[in-house]
């Protein structure tokens, strides 16, 4: 039978429910690919990534047969791509192992790749109604607002006291509404900051409002700012292409492409650095010219700054070092390898260059003349 808090959450979550795409299916791959994309990263940024997923592999079957680069393609731009990978991989070891069909209990998902003891049991309780609590951040803050937990919210005790408090609350078969009632709360009225008490459906059992501490719920470990990074790229060209090499998968940006470089040492100046990398990575030496501009990006722990230059090689042969491929590729063809932002940024700038320098170049002369005899 379902507590008080409970049923008054769930009228509420009844009227007041979010209207997202993988809550209108109940088949358990997209329900599946949303999880893996939620992770990290915010609900309006994966709605658009899941539709063209879905669009592109519909079924586990499409996803296991896709190729490395096609799944990383169509991953671009959602980061923390080894979500990607894995996802395909455990296509690949349902296919074989579970005869295409996902497992139902949170324990055997769990040992696919990719998912995690949240994951799994968000998939168990939105797929097949396992009676499972999913706590994931909007969880922890609404139900350490709840209970007042003046623990970290990640710490074990701490963990512990809020599924102790969700499992208890827990209305049998109702796991799937009861989770998405509390992320939808978390989502849209119990905000990190400044939370909107007044409109609150369980306000009146909120321990956390009774004693007029929300906002300091939850207690979170403070973080120093994260720290930068100052990194290089190389373009290098013959004939027409450029050479680009993709990232080990056990690497950060793993399976992506990208133009050969790497990080500066303490106080090295960026061309020495490129040149230095350049020689460790493919065994060559370059002369740096000009350069092609310096691109920011902030990523979960830190921060990088990549000075791109055009390259122009001197000697050797670029040999695999540091990278599980080599490609000299045109620059029109630069789409069709995934790449990471700052990599995605340079091959844009690369195109524009070509495009300006095919229409700045001179008609041949086979259309002059005929532009003559007109």
């Amino acid at each position: 039978m379902a507590t008080r808090t409970a049923t008054t959450l769930l009228d509420w979550y009844g009227k007041n429910q979010r209207d997202l795409p993988w809550r209108r299916t109940q088949d358990p791959y997209p329900i599946w690919v949303a999880e893996i994309m939620l992770q990290q990263t915010r609900v309006e940024t994966a709605v658009p990534y899941y539709t063209a997923w879905l669009a592109r592999f519909p079924t586990i079957e499409a996803l296991a047969k896709a190729t490395e680069d096609q799944v990383l393609r169509q991953w671009e731009g959602l980061g923390y791509y080894r979500r990607a990978l894995n996802l395909r991989k455990a296509a690949r070891i349902v296919k074989t192992e579970h005869g295409g069909r996902l497992p139902e209990n949170a324990d055997e998902l769990a040992h696919l790749p990719g998912i995690g003891r949240y994951t799994a049991a968000a998939i168990a309780a939105f797929a097949f109604g396992r009676d499972e609590i999913a706590l994931d951040g909007n969880l922890r803050r609404v139900l350490a607002r709840l209970i007042d937990l003046d623990l970290e919210v990640r710490s074990p005790e701490g963990e512990a006291q809020l599924m102790a408090f969700a499992r208890r609350h827990l209305p049998r078969g109702r796991a799937s509404d009861f989770n998405q009632a509390l992320m939808d709360l978390g989502a849209m009225v119990c905000l990190p900051r400044l939370p909107r008490c007044t409109a609150c459906p369980v306000r009146r059992t909120c321990r956390a409002r009774q004693r007029g501490v929300q906002e300091q719920r939850p207690v979170r470990r403070r973080r120093g700012p994260p720290p930068g990074r100052i990194a290089t790229a190389g373009v290098l060209r013959r004939g027409g292409r450029v050479l680009i090499g993709r990232r080990p998968e056990a690497s950060l940006l793993g399976g992506l492409w990208e133009f050969p470089g790497g990080k500066c040492r303490s106080r090295e100046m960026s061309r020495t650095c490129l040149r230095r990398e350049l020689r460790e990575e493919l065994g060559i030496e370059v002369e740096v010219g000009e350069s092609l501009g310096v691109f920011r990006h902030a990523y979960t722990h830190f921060r990088v700054e990549v000075h791109a230059f055009e390259c122009r090689l001197r000697r050797g042969t670029p040999r695999l070092t540091a990278h599980t491929a080599l490609r000299w590729v045109y620059p029109s063809q630069l789409g069709r390898y995934p790449m990471g932002q700052v990599a995605r940024r340079i091959a844009r700038r690369i195109a524009g260059q070509e495009r300006t320098a095919s229409r700045l170049r001179p008609k041949d002369h086979h259309e002059f003349a005929a532009h003559r005899s007109r």
